[in-house]
């Protein structure tokens, strides 16, 4: 998925990556390739 903007969690680096279950745009430091998810999401599975 394509994404400009800024990281919609550190709100200071730029977004390359959309969260498509809450639809979050993230930059890389919030984004995990093994879930396909942002860091938020990947954290509310966990718990």
């Amino acid at each position: 998925m394509s994404v400009t903007g800024i990281c919609q969690i550190c709100e200071a680096a730029p977004a390359r990556h959309g969260c498509p279950q809450c639809g979050r745009a993230v930059c890389e430091d919030h984004w995990s390739d093994d879930a396909g998810l942002c860091t938020e999401c990947t954290q509310g599975r966990r718990q």
